[in-house]
């Protein structure tokens, strides 16, 4: 465990990203409304106040906060070109700075402060373990530019970075952002339901093997998680026959299917006809 702890804290420590429980408790509240992590969509009764910002500089404003909100005013070539640019190259560093995509909390959510809104009394020594990491990754990398040169620094560390946390916002916007896929308030949601509200993307033979499969794999990785990545693919290929209907994958290639969704999957509102006379919250298409 203590091995796994400091490949985990290396890890977060060259990515820049602290990461103590926000994945466990994204596992733990999937596709919840309330309480997931991630890519929470905006219900369609709270857009009601776009209609304040549907002027000049309301304009401006709302094109900025796009991806935040979720605001059906720019849903247009122009607006879904500049949404799925700000989601790539800075939909990372707005999450791990403004919690952008996120759960609403009470008060200033930052990953970065130890007494950030996120983060309980018990995690907040943990945040500044990872914080003395992130400053010494980035002593080491000023040193690096000091002395080899700020071309081979951005070469050798920047633009892979950047390259990642593109790909990092793409892969998992893909993994949890689908048509059909629900979204449940508390008075519906279970974990297997969060669970089973994902859906694995294949992107082809070269694609998945880019990604290591994990793409492909995202629905098993819900529902055990502990299971390691080399034997995701045979879980999955195990578990699909079981899951029936359940189990959802989409073969769209990936270029198509990120504007796809950035086109249709705008806020969710209640689906007052499900077949299963269950109320739940779905993503609504738009037209």
């Amino acid at each position: 465990m203590a091995a796994i702890l400091a490949r985990s804290r290396l890890h977060s420590h060259g990515i820049l990203a602290p990461r103590p429980r926000i994945h466990r408790s994204h596992h733990a509240h999937t596709n919840s409304l309330e309480f997931d992590e991630v890519y929470i969509p905006k219900c369609k009764s709270d857009t009601f106040v776009t209609k304040f910002l549907n002027n000049g500089p309301g304009n401006v404003f709302t094109l900025i906060l796009r991806t935040t909100l979720g605001l059906p005013f720019l849903n247009n070539g122009p607006g879904n070109v500049f949404t799925l640019i700000l989601r790539t190259t800075l939909g990372l560093p707005l999450y791990l700075f403004f919690n952008v995509y996120r759960r609403d909390y009470e008060g200033f959510a930052n990953h970065y402060l130890p007494h950030s809104a996120i983060f309980n009394d018990r995690e907040h020594g943990q945040i500044v373990l990872y914080d003395v990491g992130i400053i010494t990754v980035l002593y080491a990398f000023y040193r690096l530019a000091v002395t080899h040169g700020v071309k081979s620094t951005l070469f050798l560390y920047r633009i892979p970075l950047f390259v990642m946390s593109g790909f990092f916002i793409i892969l998992t916007y893909l993994n949890h952002t689908h048509p059909s896929i629900a979204h449940y308030d508390a008075t519906e949601w279970d974990w297997v339901r969060g669970a089973l509200s994902t859906v694995d993307r294949d992107f082809g033979a070269l694609m998945n093997w880019i990604f290591h499969n994990g793409n492909e794999n995202h629905v098993i990785h819900h529902l055990f998680p502990t299971i390691p990545l080399y034997h995701a693919t045979e879980a999955r290929e195990a578990v699909k026959p079981i899951l029936g209907d359940y189990y959802k994958c989409d073969d769209t290639s990936m270029l198509k299917a990120l504007w796809r969704d950035t086109v249709e999957c705008i806020y969710v509102e209640p689906d007052e006809n499900s077949d299963n006379k269950v109320k739940v919250l779905m993503v609504l298409l738009i037209s």
